[in-house]
């Protein structure tokens, strides 16, 4: 019975354990055990911003797309609108919100909090000196709306990537959010309102 085998649990008995029971229980406690820690990855990974997306996730993409890409869940943020509206990873959102234009991803903000850095290595908390530095001249300064301060426009050079930008938005002194995406959509001061 069982409760022999349990009894048994000595190291010099380890060997002979050969109960199906016991062995089938086993089996389906450490199936149980493995399939909880790879259910629903978390945004763990540190995705760099590209000019055409973050990660594996494109630009262009529809949200099934790039949740299957990045191997996570995105939940809408708000009201969603045919036209424009915005998602976000379910769980450790790393503060990214990404923008769904007519059912494609338009463009990704990295918001204040975010540890997540472009291919440059640029990110929030940078200096405009900093960021000055690793664009140069291919970076337009613009007064901010809001604030005082700065928007810094990255354009590509490439001509596969002369529709998106990589806009850095300041305070005067230092980055408080980025996004990057497609024209026109990246450049909307208030996103889709």
């Amino acid at each position: 019975n069982s409760s022999s085998v349990i009894d048994n649990l000595s190291p010099n008995n380890m060997k002979t354990i050969e109960h199906p029971r016991f062995l089938l229980c086993l089996s389906i406690t450490l199936l149980s055990l493995s399939s909880i820690a790879v259910a629903e990855p978390l945004l763990s990974w540190q995705p760099k911003v590209q000019i055409n997306g973050i990660g594996d996730v494109r630009i262009g993409m529809t949200v099934s797309e790039a949740a299957q890409a990045a191997r996570i869940r995105l939940v809408s943020v708000g009201t969603i609108d045919r036209h424009c509206y915005y998602v976000r990873p379910q769980k450790n959102s790393q503060h990214i919100s990404v923008m769904v234009v007519e059912g494609r991803i338009a463009r990704i903000d990295i918001n204040p909090g975010s540890s997540i850095k472009t291919l440059s290595g640029a990110g929030i908390g940078d200096s405009e000196q900093q960021i000055e530095s690793l664009y140069r001249d291919r970076l337009k300064v613009s007064p901010h709306k809001y604030l005082r301060g700065h928007y810094l426009t990255f354009t590509p050079t490439g001509q596969t990537d002369r529709n998106y930008r990589l806009i850095f938005e300041t305070d005067g002194r230092r980055v408080v959010n980025y996004r990057v995406g497609k024209m026109p959509e990246v450049a909307y001061v208030e996103g889709c309102s």
